[in-house]
C-alpha cells in the first residue's frame, strides 16, 4: 500500500515531467516570434536573428526618421548604414545558416513602432533546461518512492 506522501510526490513528479516533456517538444526546430516593439526618440536597438537556411523574415519599421543597418550571413540582403523617412518593409530569406544583425538608431522626434514576423533557430540551451526539469521530476518521484520503503526519521 502506497502512503500518502508517496502518492502526492508521485502525482507531482509526474506532472513536471509532463511540463517538462511538452516544453521540450516545443523547443525543437524553429520559433514564430510576432514582434511589436517601440523605440523611443533618440534610442537605438539591436536584434540578432538566429535562423537556418531558408527561412523567410518580415519586419516592418514605422517613425518619423531613423537610420538602419543590416546585415544577412552569406550573399543574403545587405543594407549599410541608411537613413529612412516615415516607413520601410523589409522581407528576406536567410540564404545560410547563421545569423542577421539589425541596428535600429531612431533619429526622429517620434517613436519608432517595429513589427515583424521573425523565424529563429531554437536556443540550445532550453534543451539544457528542459532536461534538467524532466530530471527534478524523477528525482522527486525516487524520493517519494522511499517513502513507501520506510517513513524516514523526521517525516
Amino acid at each position: 500500500m502506497l502512503s500518502k506522501r508517496t502518492i502526492i510526490g508521485l502525482v507531482v513528479g509526474s506532472i513536471i515531467i509532463g511540463i517538462g516533456g511538452y516544453s521540450l517538444i516545443t523547443h525543437i526546430g524553429t520559433i514564430t516570434i510576432h514582434e511589436n516593439y517601440i523605440v523611443g526618440t533618440g534610442d537605438s536597438t539591436v536584434y540578432t536573428i538566429p535562423a537556418p537556411a531558408g527561412t523567410p523574415q518580415t519586419m516592418t519599421i514605422v517613425g518619423d526618421s531613423f537610420d538602419l543597418k543590416l546585415q544577412s550571413p552569406g550573399e543574403g540582403l545587405q543594407i549599410p548604414k541608411t537613413s529612412y523617412k516615415k516607413e520601410t518593409t523589409l522581407e528576406w530569406v536567410h540564404n545560410e545558416d547563421g545569423a542577421t544583425g539589425i541596428q535600429i538608431q531612431n533619429t526622429g522626434n517620434t517613436e519608432l513602432e517595429i513589427t515583424g514576423t521573425l523565424i529563429r533557430s531554437s536556443d540550445p540551451i532550453w534543451f539544457t533546461f528542459d532536461l534538467m526539469v524532466i530530471i527534478s521530476g524523477m528525482v522527486i518521484i525516487g524520493f517519494s518512492m522511499g517513502f513507501t520503503l520506510r517513513k524516514p526519521k523526521g517525516f
